[in-house]
């Protein structure tokens, strides 16, 4: 029997429905089944990720990259289930839930490995990180709202590269290179490579072209000026990194594990997303 945990957007109604009605189905074919986090009178405390055979998602891709957050590093697959407008990272939709988690159980699935990034915040003149953090999509030092830039030098593999004057600074997966760093017009890449892509967000400099950079190295932005810079992991708000202060990205120790079934392509899932038409 197996242990599923299901992870509902919190202001989705349905999913949260859909999400009781399942565990209760769940538990009436003699598995268990626990539901994150919100519900009234679920099971509290962090035990109830141990032993985890696999966490649904359910809401959009918001939903998605926390649900993957929670058992990142205990390898639990997490299947996604759509109810958000993209699902770049959802396996199914609610009416085929059931037949999801029958497939999976009958290990009728693929799993798909993607590249995450840890991150740590270094006080200037430290090395001891004062946070760390693992990011499915990406990691972004943005300027205050009283300031017109943020000012980030940039280092890779401990070399010194540039230093920018930005609205904001993006160091994406593959994974992630489809949200903010899409929106701020650097490429597309296939979740399958494993690589750290860096944007600046509208750049006030003649250079302002996305860098594709080996998983192997390690991406340091030191902010500079006379302003603070915001922090943010996965679009979820981390506070201020400090003038002089170093936040590092590397290659995640841990890979996202994403359930599929093998029939949708990535190419396949952006051309349907974007409405694209072959001509």
């Amino acid at each position: 029997m197996a242990k599923i945990g299901l992870a509902p957007h919190a202001e989705r109604p349905q999913a949260t429905d859909i999400a009781k009605e399942t565990a209760l189905w769940l538990e009436s074919q003699g598995h268990t089944a626990y539901v994150f986090p919100e519900v009234p009178g679920a099971l509290e405390g962090p035990e109830r990720l141990d032993g985890l055979d696999l966490m649904v998602s359910l809401g959009g891709d918001g939903t998605m990259l926390r649900a993957v957050s929670m058992v990142v590093g205990k390898d639990v697959p997490v299947l996604g289930v759509n109810f958000g407008r993209f699902g770049y990272l959802t396996a199914a939709e609610p009416d085929g839930l059931h037949a999801a988690i029958e497939r999976f159980l009958a290990g009728d699935y693929v799993l798909e490995r993607r590249m995450t990034l840890d991150t740590l915040v270094l006080p200037e003149g430290s090395r001891v990180a004062r946070s760390r953090s693992t990011a499915i999509n990406d990691v972004v030092l943005s300027r205050p709202s009283n300031a017109h830039t943020v000012h980030v030098r940039v280092a890779i593999a401990g070399r010194q590269f540039l230093s920018y004057a930005a609205d904001a600074m993006i160091v994406s997966s593959a994974t992630g290179s489809t949200g903010y760093n899409f929106s701020a017009r650097g490429p597309i890449v296939s979740p399958k490579l494993r690589c750290l892509v860096v944007t600046p967000v509208s750049p006030h400099m003649l250079f302002d072209r996305s860098l594709v950079l080996d998983s192997g190295d390690e991406v340091a932005l030191r902010v500079e000026g006379c302003a603070d810079a915001e922090l943010a992991i996965d679009g979820d708000a981390r506070g201020k990194v400090a003038v002089g202060e170093r936040v590092v990205c590397r290659a995640g120790a841990h890979d996202a594990l994403l359930v599929s079934f093998g029939e949708r392509s990535f190419e396949t899932v952006l051309k349907s997303k974007f409405r694209l038409s072959d001509r």
